[in-house]
């Protein structure tokens, strides 16, 4: 059996788009996953299924929210040994992991994207802020605060591709889960 991570976009935030996680872990182990487990409220869930792709996967995962839950999510599916290597190939491996916690974040994308504007990403960095791209992952590291990031906020829209961030601790986290029980 294959584990996967599948990453929501834009739930239980601001009052939109309320998805009771164990409400959703139950939807989906109905639909045929197994060993669901969903980790804080944002949207994070580690499951395991052999049969299906990435693609067919996240497909079946929104699928999944639209008819239950009435709203259509972002749903971007990345394999265990895929989070293992973000972490392990982190450009910002220097820093200690009780910062890193605060200010790395990770944005997991469905692709590379292939056309990198590299002068908009670094006209909006702040002072301190560094970010990197290996593959489908965009590394940002932002000193002053994830919030206070206004390259943050314009990832996804200058790279091109449907985008959704994490910080280190979640990562982390989240990779435990999915080695948990192996």
């Amino acid at each position: 059996m294959n584990i996967w991570v599948a990453l929501l976009r834009g739930v239980n935030v601001g009052g939109k788009n309320i998805l009771p996680m164990k409400e959703l872990s139950a939807e989906l182990e109905s639909v045929g996953l197994s060993s669901v487990k969903t980790y804080i409220q944002s949207g994070n869930i580690v499951f395991r299924e052999s049969k299906k792709t990435k693609s067919a996967l996240a497909a079946q995962i929104k699928k999944t929210i639209k008819n239950k839950f009435g709203f259509e999510v972002s749903v971007i599916v990345v394999s265990q040994k895929e989070l293992a290597g973000a972490i392990k190939n982190s450009p910002f491996a220097k820093i200690p992991s009780e910062e890193a916690n605060k200010v790395l974040h990770l944005f997991f994308m469905d692709e590379v994207p292939s056309n990198i504007r590299r002068d908009r990403l670094e006209s909006l960095q702040q002072v301190g802020e560094e970010w990197k791209l290996k593959g489908s992952v965009f590394y940002l590291y932002t000193p002053n605060g994830f919030g206070k990031s206004k390259l943050a906020t314009q990832v996804e829209k200058i790279l091109g591709v449907p985008a959704t961030a994490r910080n280190w601790r979640t990562v982390c986290t989240l990779l435990e889960l999915a080695s948990a029980d192996q």
